[in-house]
């Protein structure tokens, strides 16, 4: 029995998918012609944390590798990115999150996603029955188009999975200003170039003030 097979198995409590599926291709696509090989050295060289997952939206380490400009001339149409990594043993929904652009992801281990659309969001809430999971394996970098909500991945195995993460220049730092409130949208702006829906259940981000926005189950990926 293959990993995807198992976890297919395991997960059928909700639409799980292989991410060379078909039904990804709502969400985005399998990036292929770019190298990342530079910027695994400094992934492997990472610890997993097991506590929570850890995020550092900018590593200068790995965005002094030529994928870097590469995308930026190329996938991003001269935007500056960043590169950065998402590491940890997470193995539930706790939140969806969107930005007004493509996010790369580089599946540096095997990993699940747990995605949905910005277009299912009603008066602010989405029902996380929506929500579908893709088996990424690793060695895969894929594009989430900017419509597609995600969050941390899963783990697929017990020590816990690593990811680079490439988006625009600036996304996820603090915001400078509190956004005036023009649009009902505007209540999920957490960060820069992020907007925000969390499960009641994920507290650490709802004492920070996420926006609780999610309904139904907080999804659990088992392996």
């Amino acid at each position: 029995m293959t990993v995807y097979e198992r976890l297919r198995q395991k997960n059928n409590h909700l639409s799980f998918y292989h991410v060379q599926d078909t039904a990804f291709l709502e969400y985005g696509n399998i990036i292929e012609g770019f190298s990342f090989d530079e910027v695994l050295p400094y992934m492997n060289n990472l610890q997993i944390p097991q506590d929570q997952n850890e995020y550092v939206a900018s590593v200068p380490e790995m965005e002094l590798s030529a994928i870097k400009t590469q995308l930026e001339s190329s996938f991003y149409g001269e935007i500056p990115v960043q590169i950065g990594y998402c590491n940890g043993a997470n193995s539930t929904l706790n939140g969806l999150e969107y930005h007004k652009s493509s996010e790369i992801n580089v599946a540096v281990t095997d990993m699940v996603l747990i995605l949905g659309k910005v277009q299912d969001i009603k008066n602010n809430t989405y029902d996380s029955a929506q929500a579908v999971a893709f088996y990424v394996p690793q060695g895969t970098a894929i594009e989430l188009y900017g419509t597609t909500l995600h969050f941390g991945p899963c783990k697929v195995e017990e020590e816990g999975f690593k990811t680079v993460v490439i988006l625009p220049a600036g996304t996820n730092e603090p915001l400078n200003l509190t956004c005036e409130k023009h649009r009902d949208e505007d209540r999920l702006l957490f960060m820069k170039n992020k907007w925000l829906l969390v499960h009641p259940e994920r507290e650490v981000l709802v004492r920070r003030g996420a926006h609780v926005g999610i309904e139904g189950e907080n999804i659990r990926i088992y392996t």
